[in-house]
């Protein structure tokens, strides 16, 4: 099939797909999309929460305890509590009912949602982390996205670390602070994009570095700053002047790291070990475009945050290995996983939620262990194989059309107006941040503030300058967080980036924090742990893509900020290389092809 233009049934603007596209949709058997890719992600990730916790009664009959929930106490569906939940004492296929010709596939689906309980957050093998989302995590706090962890606080995509705070996208580190896209790290704080390193601080893309501060595109280095080589016993000198215990010292080294990143080049993508790759953060992947923070990835398109990879999957968020897979959000192992969320180790299943170790199901929610359901009914194999095409064929005769007249036939992912989680509870808000106006006349629901009963004691101002002066007694006490500060300073409300990163307006800290603040000599955070996660996201180039021309203007790049240190294959003439990259052009970054970046810093 020739290549189609299609305007998005949502934003209204035009997108394309390719000929591989529809050879991808007529395999699995589906009609082609009606959303844009960057809608249909959107429309994924508005039912992911996992950051928003809120204090509930557990719904199971003779549990009427408190419990930490990502659902709120208004939710239409019951919650209950993670022991209750995973037990026998209630069966999933107890609330199952026939399929209903008279009413639409997505409005059934709802009103079962409404009723089959669903657990309180998605933990497993979680010790002492009643406050955090993960799997076998030991001793963390306020972390999402954590996979064998201990000891991590404040932190969004972490795995396999230890004693690390306030990072995203952590691998298999220890003692890192303030740490984004690091791998196999230690003792490091304010790094961004930088492996195998030890001993540093605010060092962005440098690879086995260790004693360094504050530098740029550094490989095998030791004991420099600011990119300049210094003597072991200088070096030591130099770092105690600027000690990093202190906070403004630490703002003034924040300013002038900036300005060394900027004045330096960056890669257009971060690519490793992959061929025929599009996209950002991808690695030991072939033949896949659009996909961002993924591993193994073979014949893939539009995917994000796959760390398993897999072959043949198209719009995934959040996966393990799949295979035949498509839009489909955190879906763990799988074959043939449609429209799906919550779902792992199952093959052979569409528009169904949690659904765990099963095959052939069809709208169902919270079943663990079945095959050939639909709407949480069994049916024998012959049965549910002589009703599924009938209940196709009906969801495109009798669309469900959402409160924005958005119509969805079979092929569809879940309307978001169905989500249980307002807009700004999700992770969608941190990917395409809306105000409450904006959500709101786009069909989402919104959460406000709660009021909260607290007097402030410290004032983020009061705080110590320096971390030697902070005494034990800080703990527990109430801080007003710096951003909610500043704006009643200003004599006003509420700002929109306080709305944006659903500020606290105050924060406490809490014993594991203040020692490891001590043992790394770093001063006491300003920020509420929502504003300081948003800081970090800025820090992030966005999941989208741009056309681009290498900046390498020759001998120097085409700003004439950052001077070559070698000719390139080019010679004097400006690069002529062009590529897809997640830096936008109006950015100040300088942003080099790959292989003009290599000449310079490998």
């Amino acid at each position: 099939m020739n290549l189609e233009t299609k305007q998005c049934q949502n934003c209204k603007q035009n997108f394309v797909i390719e000929p591989e596209d529809f050879d991808f949709y007529k395999k699995i058997n589906v009609p082609p999309p009606t959303w844009c890719p960057e809608c249909r992600l959107q429309r994924r990730i508005v039912w992911r929460n996992i950051r928003s916790l809120n204090k509930i009664k557990c719904s199971a009959p003779g549990h009427q305890e408190d419990i930490i929930s990502l659902y709120t106490s208004n939710n239409n569906a019951p919650v209950y509590c993670q022991d209750y939940w995973w037990s026998d004492n209630w069966n999933p296929i107890d609330y199952g009912r026939s399929y209903d010709f008279s009413l639409s596939f997505f409005a059934q689906f709802a009103s079962l949602a409404s009723v089959v309980p669903r657990p309180n957050i998605t933990n497993k093998n979680a010790v002492n982390s009643e406050y955090a989302v993960g799997i076998n995590i030991k001793n963390c706090y306020l972390v999402s996205s954590a996979l064998d962890c201990e000891n991590c606080s404040f932190s969004q995509s972490i795995y396999k670390s230890k004693d690390c705070l306030d990072s995203y996208n952590l691998q298999e580190s220890e003692l890192c602070y303030e740490c984004i896209n690091c791998t196999k790290s230690s003792r490091l704080s304010f790094c961004y994009n930088s492996h195998n390193c030890l001993d540093s601080s605010f060092l962005s893309n440098c690879r086995n570095c260790r004693n360094c501060f504050g530098c740029v595109n550094l490989r095998n280095k030791q004991y420099y700053i600011f990119n300049e080589q210094y003597t072991k016993d200088r070096y030591k000198k130099e770092i105690l002047k600027i000690n990093s215990g202190n906070y403004s010292g630490l703002q003034d080294a924040k300013l002038n790291f900036k300005k060394v990143v900027l004045n330096n080049i960056h890669k257009y993508a971060n690519l490793l070990k992959c061929q025929n790759v599009i996209g950002d953060y991808v690695e030991n992947s072939k033949n896949s475009q659009f996909c961002f923070d993924s591993h193994n990835l073979e014949n893939s398109k539009f995917i994000n945050w796959s760390h398993r990879g897999g072959s043949s999957n198209y719009d995934l968020t959040v996966s393990g290995s799949h295979e035949l897979s498509y839009d489909g959000s955190a879906v763990g192992s799988g074959y043939n996983v449609l429209f799906s969320i919550l779902a792992d180790d199952d093959s052979e299943i569409q528009n169904s939620y949690f659904c765990l170790s099963s095959s052939h199901l069809f709208g169902c929610i919270g079943l663990r262990n079945k095959q050939y359901c639909i709407l949480n009914k069994q049916y024998t194999k012959e049965e549910y194989e002589e009703l599924v095409p009938k209940i196709i064929k009906h969801m495109n005769d009798m669309p469900y059309i959402d409160s924005k007249g958005r119509v969805y036939k079979y092929g569809e992912f879940f309307p978001p107006e169905l989500s249980p989680f307002a807009y700004n509870e999700t992770i969608a808000q941190e990917y395409f941040p809306l105000t409450k106006e904006e959500a709101i006349s786009q069909g989402y629901r919104w959460k406000d503030p709660e009021e909260r009963s607290y007097e402030i004691e410290v004032m983020s101002n009061e705080l110590p300058d320096h971390m030697k002066d902070v005494t034990d007694d800080i703990v527990g006490k109430v801080i007003e967080c710096k951003n909610s500060s500043d704006a009643r300073q200003k004599g006003r409300g509420r700002s929109p980036d306080q709305d944006a990163s659903r500020c606290t307006e105050a924060f406490k800290i809490i014993e594991p924090e203040l020692q490891f603040y001590r043992r790394m000599n770093l001063p006491l955070p300003r920020l509420c742990p929502n504003c300081r996660h948003y800081q970090r996201l800025k820090q992030r180039n966005p999941l989208k893509l741009w056309h681009r021309k290498c900046q390498c203007g020759g001998t120097k790049s085409s700003n004439g900020i950052y001077i070559n240190t070698i000719q390139h294959q080019h010679g004097d003439t400006p690069c002529p290389n062009e590529f897809e990259t997640s830096y936008s052009p109006e950015r100040p970054e300088i942003v080099y092809c790959e292989q003009c970046y290599n000449q310079e810093v490998v």
